[in-house]
């Protein structure tokens, strides 16, 4: 990037305020507006060509051999514009390495490489170690299963329920390990029976057939 000497003299005065705070005119102002702008300019068109001549490279890696004098001439303004070779680029000059301008461009884009890999392996290095990553959302929003359903005991065992209202049943009379009716104290009459009260109907007796009555 390369400025003109009138660009010169507005970056001298935009770094002299940055260090000596001071009020500037509205035409300085300006001044440096429009640098700012041009030097953005330049940075986007920087870009932009950058983009052309890697596509370049890209399309005379896939002619080669043939683009052999193509190809590293592109390579060489790709490094000097701050290009790391990529590993086609390494494989494709070890494959033409029996060409002398080749096998020196391989040597110089295989430092570039190694530099590009340990700065990044540093990079990793001052990060420190990852957060542990987050559950999955499937298993945060997972649905605890269900439990079958336990057997309710009955409120009549329950203490204060109508069991203790109703007091302690009776044992069925008769029924093994229980005691039988209670006795009827002395001077009591005994409950009678429902046969004593209701005694049994007794069954007509049929009348004799007619020969006993002819011979009666």
């Amino acid at each position: 990037m390369a400025f003109s000497a009138d660009e010169l003299r507005v970056l001298r005065r935009a770094l002299a305020t940055a260090l000596n705070p001071a009020p500037l005119q509205d035409d300085d102002v300006q001044d440096c507006l429009r640098l700012a702008e041009s030097v953005d300019e330049a940075v986007r068109e920087a870009g932009r060509q950058r983009a052309f001549l890697l596509a370049d490279l890209a399309r005379y890696r896939r002619a080669l051999p043939g683009s052999l004098p193509g190809y590293l001439e592109l390579l060489r303004d790709a490094l000097a514009a701050g290009y790391d070779p990529a590993a086609d680029d390494l494989s494709a000059l070890r494959a033409l390495r029996g060409n002398p301008a080749a096998a020196a461009l391989l040597a110089r884009c295989q430092v570039l490489a190694e530099r590009s890999v340990r700065a990044r392996l540093a990079r990793v290095a001052q990060a420190g170690p990852r957060s542990p990553l987050p559950a999955p959302a499937a298993a945060r929003t997972r649905t605890p299963a269900r439990l079958a359903p336990v057997a309710r005991t009955r409120l009549l065992a329950l203490p204060g329920g109508r069991a203790a209202e109703e007091g302690p049943r009776q044992p069925a009379p008769g029924s093994p390990g229980r005691p039988g009716p209670r006795p009827p104290a002395p001077g009591e009459r005994p409950v009678p029976k429902p046969s004593e009260v209701f005694p049994p109907r007794r069954r007509p007796v049929p009348p004799p057939p007619p020969e006993e009555r002819a011979a009666g």
